[in-house]
């Protein structure tokens, strides 16, 4: 699956305040997914800020963790940042990519306090796509899984 975002529209975006997109994407993430996420061990994540950077389209999230899920915060101090692109964004979330051949490749990094950023990345490892899949509303799981099979084919892995 390849993707290349409008220069143009990549401007308009970087221009965006940050706390309103960060706050679709904790309420977006809250209702699709978060369901099945909160079982998982996030303690050590409460509280704690983080930044995700889309290096392409200009566009940074802030959130932190709560017992509900995801908070959007606004700018300033983070914990830890990851920085990609759209693209790779999607293909991680998609469990089309690996984030150990990305972050090996320079096409993901972990900058501030890494160990927090490596405790996510193994704790959201451990969640199979399926059961993420499956907390999606009805219609968008469907769209989301087709694209992904879309995707795996286009890459050559077979799917079932």
């Amino acid at each position: 699956m390849t993707l290349k975002f409008p220069t143009s529209l990549a401007r308009l975006v970087a221009r965006l305040p940050a706390y309103p997109a960060s706050l679709a994407f904790a309420t977006a993430f809250n209702l699709s997914v978060w369901k099945s996420l909160q079982d998982l061990d996030w303690d050590a994540l409460q509280g704690r800020r983080f930044c995700v950077h889309v290096a392409d389209i200009g566009m940074t999230l802030w959130f932190s963790v709560a017992t509900s899920g995801l908070k959007a915060e606004t700018a300033g101090r983070q914990d830890v940042t990851f920085t990609a692109t759209l693209m790779d964004f999607i293909r991680l979330a998609m469990r089309l990519e690996d984030p150990d051949t990305l972050f090996f490749n320079r096409r993901l990094r972990i900058e501030g306090d890494t160990d927090l950023g490596l405790r996510v990345k193994n704790m959201l490892d451990g969640v199979e796509f399926e059961a993420l899949l499956a907390s999606f509303p009805g219609v968008l799981g469907r769209l989301v899984n087709g694209l992904r099979e879309r995707a795996l084919r286009e890459d050559g892995i077979a799917t079932t």
